[in-house]
């Protein structure tokens, strides 16, 4: 599968960002702008060389060597760029110990700095990369920036202060971090916060899109600091036992656990698929000990196994055996499923999978590698297509209409976490590394 996707990729899209698999030409996102950054390429270098795919590797190597160039006049995300491309090198730096990878993140993370040239230190969530001029999104209400987007730098800029050896990297995150924590309501943290001000836009809280890698990053800054980082675990224990009281429920009549979204003290009942990566936080979370209070172990996996098995209702409660975009539980009769035409699409997501990686790691039950197995017949009955992988409209129609994008999260996350599902537990061993939010892993720190 790895293969099939990438050698598409570079027969058709070579350099680009990303490629359409049925059209089999390239592809640019607006996160990633109108330049050729060779997204694909630099995501997808570590589960090529984890794949053992030597000739794509030297490839991949040799284009980033003589090719890439982030000095373009194009607006991006600063959040996509982090964690796609200065993540993706620092991964593929830990693992071969090839210094022009950790150049190249150095040098890609220089170019994101003007973006926290703001009153608090909170980054706009876009920055043209040629001349640094930065702003927020246009949609995001009052200019605000987005709680998972700036929450999530923290752990690329403190790996890469630490192999560097330079501290301008590690003192905008903790910069970042001490706004955040002085803003917090109870230990609640809202997804919109002004660059300017430092205080909240609007009352709105998720564990999915808008908050779930800023809690994320909370314990794995911590992991990564060799469990020195104390701040970071006490933030990540107060912040998920709020997360729990305010969202976390269990359906009346299935007892399926989800969390579920804060607006304005109200709770809305559906889940996107991008939480479905929550049970892996608590996965780790139990396997680390983050916990300093009566929370047992026993709990957090409990909590791990029931958001694993929702996610996995949502995906069996569907044509295809593959998850929607977001599933709702108000009613009996729909629960784990989608109730809007614009949330049934599935865009080759990882969520769910890497959920099921973590407990394959930590339980060995074979139910976890069974359920991996399905998607992947699903996968390659409804997503492969001669050109790659393509994203379907409809998961509820047997049908398929394609999306025509193979997204570059699709080798980078979903199918590393397959391969990883169906490796040994010392290949990329939890106890050395600890992989950032596109699945990229670093080595944690060890003195």
């Amino acid at each position: 599968m790895i293969n099939h996707a990438y050698s598409n990729y570079a027969k058709y899209a070579w350099g680009a960002n990303e490629h359409r698999s049925i059209s089999k030409t390239s592809h640019s996102a607006n996160i990633f702008g109108s330049s050729p950054l060779g997204i694909s390429i630099i995501d997808s270098i570590d589960t090529i060389y984890l794949a053992d795919l030597k000739e794509f590797y030297q490839k991949s190597r040799d284009w980033i060597e003589t090719k890439f160039d982030p000095n373009v006049a194009s607006e991006v995300s600063v959040f996509e760029i982090n964690i796609r491309l200065v993540g993706g090198f620092l991964s593929i730096y830990a693992l071969t110990n090839d210094k022009l990878y950790l150049d190249k993140a150095e040098l890609v993370a220089d170019r994101l700095l003007p973006a926290f040239d703001t009153p608090t230190g909170i980054p706009h969530a876009l920055i043209t990369l040629s001349n640094g001029a930065s702003k927020n999104w246009n949609w995001a209400g009052g200019g605000c920036s987005i709680l998972s987007e700036l929450g999530t730098i923290h752990l690329e800029f403190q790996y890469l202060s630490q192999l560097t050896g330079k501290d301008i990297y590690l003192q905008k995150v903790e910069k970042i971090r001490k706004v955040l924590k002085d803003a917090s309501e109870n230990h609640l943290y809202y997804n919109y916060i002004s660059p300017q001000t430092g205080k909240w836009c609007q009352k709105q809280a998720s564990l999915g899109a808008l908050g779930d890698s800023f809690y994320e990053y909370l314990l794995k800054s911590w992991i990564l600091s060799g469990k020195k980082d104390e701040q970071a675990r006490s933030m990540y224990e107060d912040a998920m036992k709020a997360a729990e009281e305010s969202m976390l429920r269990k359906t009346p009549t299935t007892n399926l656990m989800y969390f579920g979204e804060q607006r304005s003290g109200r709770l809305d009942p559906q889940m996107g698929h991008l939480t479905c990566f929550v049970g892996g936080l608590y996965v780790l979370s139990a396997l680390s000990a983050a916990l300093s209070t009566n929370t047992s172990t026993n709990n957090q996996m409990e909590i791990a196994r029931s958001i694993g098995t929702t996610c996995h209702e949502a995906y069996i409660r569907t044509a295809t055996g593959l998850g929607p975009e977001a599933f709702h539980f108000e009613r009996v009769d729909v629960e784990a499923k989608s109730l809007r035409e614009n949330e049934k699409y599935y865009i080759l997501r990882p969520e769910v999978i890497e959920t099921w990686f973590y407990l394959w790691r930590s339980t060995h039950e074979q139910i976890y590698r069974d359920w991996a197995w399905d998607a992947i017949i699903s996968l390659e009955k409804y997503c492969r297509v001669d050109g790659g992988y393509s994203g379907i409209k409809d998961v509820y129609s047997s049908s398929v209409i394609h999306d025509d994008v193979q997204q570059s999260f699709f080798i980078a996350e979903t199918l590393k976490y397959l391969l990883l599902i169906y490796s040994d537990d010392s290949f990329i061993s939890l106890d050395t590394y600890v992989f950032n939010t596109e699945a990229h892993p670093f080595r944690i720190r060890t003195s």
